[in-house]
């Protein structure tokens, strides 16, 4: 369980490794050395790379709302849920840290030395996700619940032999493709979280590292919303694909029963069948 958990943490860390350095580069650059799509497509980068990397120990576990909904299913322990999501939070937090040594010099640059939520200087979204200005907590609540609900109704169904099972060696680039979809589609309003662990171990890092406590009071507490929707979400999605597709697929096909003719043999071992009669089976056959 103990590599597992250590697993579980480095794929997480390999997400938001890919992510944030993109989004570290996209802000500090000024969108001169990348774009938007740029971070969204490194964060796919990132989820196919972990999945890749710990798909034969863990089953490819990084996000504690895909985890908690498999336990619901009941395809994961419930035993596994915590430490996975405390090592997923580990490797989200640890990967930021590397990332703000790696880009440090530009962070201080672009900000002037002051670490900030708001502003058009500010540098706190590098790392954790925050709402759009216009949004309300209960639009923003809605926006994760929607987004999770999509990964996990679209990734249920890669596994479904009675449906259309996708290659076990493509599934990691499927979910990476699905990953970026969404990001691309639904991220405009709260930065597409979808992954408690991915959230809130950035924030956490930011806390300590000087953005201090606004990370998590701006936006009127909004910190609580990745953390709590994705995981409603999750498992609406998953309930979702079983009423409306699982419990609609067809039985799988009984093996066919295999015929196999009498022969005059058998006619011969059956009751009632006696010496006499044998020549006359025999001209019959003939």
């Amino acid at each position: 369980n103990s590599r597992k958990c250590i697993y579980s943490e480095n794929g997480a860390r390999f997400i938001d490794l890919f992510g944030c350095s993109a989004a570290a580069q996209v802000k500090t650059s000024r969108e001169t050395k990348g774009q938007f799509l740029s971070v969204n497509m490194a964060f796919s980068v990132g989820v196919m790379s972990a999945m890749y990397l710990t798909k034969g120990i863990t089953g490819a576990h990084l996000n504690p709302a895909v985890t908690l909904s498999f336990c619901v299913l009941g395809q994961v322990p419930w035993g596994r849920l915590v430490p996975y999501s405390l090592s997923q939070l580990l490797g989200a937090y640890l990967a930021s840290g590397l990332v703000y040594l790696v880009y440090y010099d530009a962070i201080m640059e672009f900000s002037g030395g002051v670490l900030t939520v708001y502003g058009p200087n500010e540098t706190a979204s590098i790392f954790a996700t925050y709402p759009s200005e216009y949004m309300t907590l209960s639009r923003s609540f809605l926006d994760q619940v929607v987004g999770t609900g999509m990964l996990m109704l679209c990734i249920l169904c890669l596994n479904e032999e009675r449906n259309t099972p996708a290659p076990t060696k493509l599934i990691p680039p499927i979910v990476a493709t699905i990953v970026l979809g969404i990001s691309m589609s639904m991220s405009a309003n709260c930065g597409a979280a979808i992954n408690p662990a991915r959230d809130l171990g950035p924030r956490l890092f930011t806390l300590t590292a000087g953005w201090g406590t606004e990370v998590f009071t701006c936006y009127n507490y909004w910190f609580w919303v990745p953390l709590v929707a994705p995981l409603i979400g999750g498992v609406i999605g998953s309930f979702m694909y079983l009423i409306f597709i699982h419990w609609h697929l067809p039985d799988p096909d009984p093996p066919e029963s295999l015929f196999i003719p009498s022969t005059i043999n058998d006619k011969v071992h059956q009751p009632g069948i006696t010496w006499d009669n044998r020549k006359e089976l025999k001209a019959t056959r003939l």
